[in-house]
This record gives structure tokens, sequence and C-alpha cells, in this order.
């Protein structure tokens, strides 16, 4: 993720909602996936009385616009290799397998596309969610760009610091209610995106180095794992939320219940909790950092290893109206904590605390807005 970057111009739908609980707890859940019929199956090989698609694209081309009910996809054991939008409504994805199950690209924001622009950071996601309802389950989604190996050797012309932003999922205007359970997100810089409307998370694997949960939407994350991956020769090895939510807008990134975990080779003390974004944009009179965006990110119960630093946030730099080059504080944006444990979880003076009475305004019924997929 990258501050050079303008966002395309867009209207946000920034309300948030709950995904109830995991299937494997929840019967009505349970039943749902287990026992409702596919629409259609991405598979290499016949299944007896369903919708063959040989591509995750074709089959969800095959739902209906309209959206009215769900559209169940099984995705088979496989790298199913495509660069995916779904710009259709209430699409459900289920997987065959969560490890095996793997929807995959490799696009970076500063290579090409067919047209010869660069894909940059809004356009490189290997899933792109642009439609309300959207489901996925027990898969994975990856970026599988290879940001190590181009730290060593750049393989094109930079966008901003280096054009190795990859994002494995985006959601993008358009989207809403989208939620995820037992979905693994692999990436290194910038792996989601999360930029509109409202998605729940749960028992997901977020793997990352360098902004790797990001944008301005309205998230819940809930018993989730946030895995810092290790980035050689760089002593800051990287950043976990990096919120740059628009100041109307009350809740950003939560994170309930997760774990900050990471790579053996990461070095205690040097992965920040996150930074406060503020994506540049063109306005009338010039093009600078949104000075509407006040990222707001929470970590509450959260158990944390000790790759935290302790000082837990960091600035971040932007472009001024003036043109000046301005470093973003942490107290300037809405960067808290709450009860964190585990070696990480130190009490520094950098790191904010909710209050009684402020954590109390944080239930799920307030986070997401009254959604509920029951």
């Amino acid at each position: 993720m990258i501050d050079t970057i303008e966002q395309p111009r867009r209207r946000r739908l920034l309300q948030a909602s709950l995904f109830s609980a995991a299937a494997l707890s929840m019967p009505s859940l349970r039943a749902n996936a287990g026992s409702m019929p596919f629409d259609a199956v991405v598979a290499t090989a016949p299944h007896p009385g369903a919708r063959v698609f040989a591509s995750l694209g074709e089959a969800i081309g095959a739902a209906p616009t309209d959206g009215t009910r769900p559209f169940r996809i099984l995705v088979t054991r496989g790298r199913w290799h495509e660069k995916l939008v779904i710009d259709r409504p209430n699409i459900h994805l289920i997987g065959e397998d969560r490890a095996s199950s793997v929807l995959t690209y490799d696009a970076a924001a500063g290579m090409a596309r067919p047209d010869g622009e660069p894909w940059g950071t809004w356009g490189c996601a290997s899933v792109i969610v642009r439609a309300p309802d959207f489901r996925a389950e027990n898969l994975t989604i990856e970026n599988a760009f290879d940001y190590v190996g181009n730290l060593a050797v750049p393989k094109f012309e930079p966008i901003g610091p280096n054009g190795a932003q990859a994002v494995a999922l985006m959601l993008d205007a358009g989207a809403d209610r989208c939620a995820f359970e037992r979905v693994d997100l692999d990436g290194h810089q910038d792996t989601l995106f999360t930029d509109a409307g409202r998605a729940f998370f749960r028992d997901c694997r977020i793997r990352g180095s360098v902004d790797f949960v990001f944008g301005g939407g309205n998230a819940l994350f809930e018993q989730c794992e946030l895995h810092s991956r290790f980035r050689p020769g760089k002593e800051r090895q990287g950043y976990v939320a990096v919120p740059c939510t628009p100041s109307a807008q009350p809740y950003g990134l939560t994170f309930l219940r997760c774990r900050l975990t990471r790579d053996a080779e990461i070095p205690d003390g040097s992965v920040a909790l996150g930074r406060a974004w503020r994506p540049g944009r063109t306005f009338p009179d010039g093009k600078y950092g949104d000075p509407d965006a006040v990222g707001a990110a929470v970590y509450l119960s959260c158990w944390m290893d000790a790759h935290i630093d302790a000082r837990g946030w960091d600035e971040m730099g932007y472009t001024a109206r003036d043109g000046q080059r301005v470093m973003l504080q942490p107290g300037a944006a809405r960067l808290f904590e709450h009860d964190s444990r585990g070696p990480g979880a130190q009490r520094t003076a950098s790191r904010r605390v909710l209050t009684a009475d402020q954590r109390a305004r944080y239930t799920r019924q307030a986070i997401l807005a009254g959604w509920s997929p029951d």
C-alpha cells in the first residue's frame, strides 16, 4: 500500500455488519454448507448431477445478475490461476479443502496490464469484490508475486516506494455484507485491501509483511491469525493494520481475540501494530494526501508475540496540500488497544488504551450495524 497512487473516485458504503459464528459451531450454517446443493462446481473432472466449469470466471459468469438468492460454487482441490472480479451479488465460494482449494494470481502494482499501464494497488488484486453479499469459506486466496525475489532483483519500474504491492483480496466500491470463514489470505505487501462496505472475517489466517491489512472499509476480524512474514535485510520488518478510515466513519479495522504471530526469522520488536494512511487523491486545487482519512484500528483482547514493537504504532508519510512531505503521527489517528496479551503486549506511553466506556462501544451490533447472515 502506498500513498502516491490516486484512489478512483468512489462513494463507499461505510456501515458494517456481522457474520455470526463459525460453521462448525453454528448448526444453521453447518447445514447450509453441508446439505444445500451447489449451483456450480469448478473442477477438472466430471461431477455427476452438477454444472461443471473449467474456471471460476466461467462459473461466476453463469450466476444470475439479480442476486435474489445465493449462487453457491464449489471450488475443488487445485490451484486456480485466474484474476477474478466478483461483480454479481450473492456469490458464495466454498472450497473443497482449505489448504488445497487455492485462488491464485501473481500481479504486482508495478507490473503492466494488458494495455501496458501498471496495475497499481487498486488493480493488482487476485480477487476483487465489487458486489454485495459475497461469501468465501474453506479455501485460500493468494497473490503469488515473488516479493522477496523482487527485493533482491526488481523486475519493473517502481510505483511509489517499490511497486511491489501485491493484493490477494480487495473489497472495492460496491462490496458490502461480505463474510469470510476459514479462509487463508496469503501475500506479502498489501495482502488484504478492505476498502469498502461491511466485512466480517472469522477463523481466518492472513499472512503478509508490509501494511498487510489495510484500507478504508469497516471490517471485523474475530479469532483470526495475523501472521507477519520475514523480509530479508529489513530492520523494520513490517506493519500489520494500516487504515485510511474516513473521519465520519466510527469503525475501521477491528480485531477481536486475534493472534499476532510471526515467521521464526523475524526479530523481537521489529513489527509495528500498524500506521495510519492518507492516500493521495486529486482535488480541485491539486493532488495530496486526503485530509479526511483519519485511520481507525483497534486490537481487542488480542495475543501478540514478541515481534511487536514496544512503541506499538509507527508514523507514515504523505504529501500535504502545500506539496511538502509530512509524517502522519499515530496520535493524529484513531489507533488503540484494549486487554492486549502475550509478550508483545507491552504498556508504553505511545500505545493508547481504550477506557472502559470506550471499549463498551465496540459491540458487534454497533460495529457491524445489525447485519447477520443467519
